[in-house]
């Protein structure tokens, strides 16, 4: 196992009511198959990965770093169960069930992962909810997971639309040339050094970002102690209406996604009498670092981004290109790097001193960070499974560190999905978090349809007088 594997068993261990699971939600059309084709349907299309049927057996004193090993007694009947929601059978109380399932720790005795059916919805549906534990996967592998499930195995995803991201040519490192010409000698060995000292100031910058937002002690509202129950909440926007936004303001998909979860929490904190301020929602961005050669794989691929979401700005539009700027920023001084950097170097060391970096960094208190807003990329098509149209497919984040919520966004079909995971306790009105979260984007998309003009330095006011 890996350092980031080992961490998140780590942080789950080290809070009694920490359960760090993740989860997708399909919902399909039509009546439920039986046991008999549901179990061989699972049997036959999961059993070929790995982590699915082994569990993990720690070293003697932890001086080795724990194994993945088979589970001599598996039984795929121990992991696929089945419930149903009371009735009526609506959102709230699909959810309600949701947060029970997800709440719950996974028997490390046995493979780490469920598949639970979900009856009694309205409309002649039922819903699937795979539940595996984060140190198997992260959230894009999870996501994968679900088309590999499908009739039509593994698919096309958004992947690519997400973060706005370009594919480029490939940079090649400049190497150092070995020549008898004197001039050509200099300057072979000054782009070297430069190429390799700009790189490493960038990460050094990035590193210093991450590590003076975690030592941030301003006061915040919304963070603080994680108890055993969750609530659970999750809305849908039009990527149609994503996607005027982004071409009106020149930004991307997780922009407008942060955006509207800015606009959510200024909201909820107005609620409860808090100022919003500058430093008050300070957010995990966890970051995929998987190339596309390794989409397919089972694991945890991530690094971090830590920014401030501007929560203290009121006009929609100028939340939107704040976030854009601010999170441009972050990529641009190299915070995904240097996650990337540490945890490769912390996997360079013994397992003995990597074990105690990693429990003494989950044990640590943060008092700066209150949210995670985490980004999967879904399928671009509606899915089949036995026969059935998958209809919705809902990502569930999970919470910890003194998080008390998490917000999932997962792109399907033509939608963009978001899920949110609270302590029970801390965000009641976890509903209207995610209504508030619909609100915002409807209300960006009413804003694209206007005419904008630019100022000479760049930035962008609307015109509020319409065409």
């Amino acid at each position: 196992m890996s350092a980031l594997d080992v961490a998140f068993l780590e942080a789950e261990d080290a809070d009694r009511n920490v359960s760090l699971v993740i989860g997708v939600l399909a919902i399909l059309e039509g009546s439920p198959p039986t046991d008999h084709v549901l179990l061989g349907s699972v049997y036959n299309r999961l059993m070929s990965i790995p982590r699915f049927t082994q569990i993990v057996e720690r070293q003697p004193l932890d001086l080795a770093a724990p194994q993945w090993v088979e589970a001599h007694d598996f039984s795929v009947a121990h992991h696929v169960r089945r419930t149903a929601v009371p009735q009526p059978g609506d959102d709230t109380a699909l959810f309600g069930v949701v947060a029970d399932i997800m709440e719950r720790r996974l028997d490390r005795s046995r493979p780490l992962w469920e598949c639970w059916i979900i009856e009694g919805l309205p409309s002649d549906r039922w819903a699937i909810l795979m539940k595996i534990h984060h140190c198997i996967a992260d959230g894009i592998a999870a996501a994968q997971l679900l088309s590999y499930l499908s009739d039509e195995g593994t698919v096309d995803s958004f992947s690519s639309d997400i973060d706005g991201a370009k594919p480029t040519a490939p940079q090649k490192n400049r190497r150092f040339e070995l020549t008898l010409n004197p001039v050509r000698l200099i300057r072979s060995a000054v782009d070297a050094t430069a190429s390799v000292g700009s790189e490493v100031i960038r990460v050094a910058e990035g590193a210093l970002q991450i590590a003076s937002g975690l030592l941030d002690s301003h006061p915040l509202p919304l963070r603080g102690p994680v108890t055993d129950l969750r609530r659970y909440a999750s809305t849908q926007v039009s990527l149609a209406d994503v996607g005027r936004i982004c071409h009106a303001y020149d930004v991307t998909i997780n922009d407008v996604a942060l955006a509207a979860i800015t606009d959510s929490f200024r909201a909820a904190m107005i609620r409860r009498g808090e100022r919003p301020g500058a430093r008050s929602l300070r957010t995990l961005v966890p970051v995929s670092v998987r190339s596309n050669d390794a989409a397919a794989q089972v694991d945890n691929r991530v690094s971090l981004m830590l920014p401030c979401l501007p929560v203290d700005i009121h006009d929609p539009v100028e939340q939107l290109l704040t976030v854009h700027r601010r999170m441009e920023n972050a990529k641009r001084t190299g915070q995904r790097q240097a996650g990337s950097v540490f945890v490769s170097a912390v996997n360079s060391l013994p397992f003995g001193i990597t074990t105690l970096l990693v429990r003494a960094a989950v044990r640590m208190p943060q008092q700066s960070v209150v949210t995670l807003a985490t980004n999967v990329p879904g399928p671009r098509q509606h899915l089949k499974l036995l026969g059935h149209r998958v209809v919705r497919v809902v990502p569930i984040p999970p919470i910890a560190l003194g998080l008390r919520t998490g917000v999932a966004i997962l792109s399907y079909a033509d939608d963009l999905v978001f899920g949110i995971t609270a302590d029970f306790d801390a965000i009641p009105d976890v509903e209207v978090l995610a209504d508030d979260i619909q609100r915002a984007v409807a209300r960006l998309a009413r804003t694209a349809e206007l005419p904008t003009r630019r100022a000479p330095d760049g930035t962008l006011t609307v015109v509020t007088t319409p065409r």
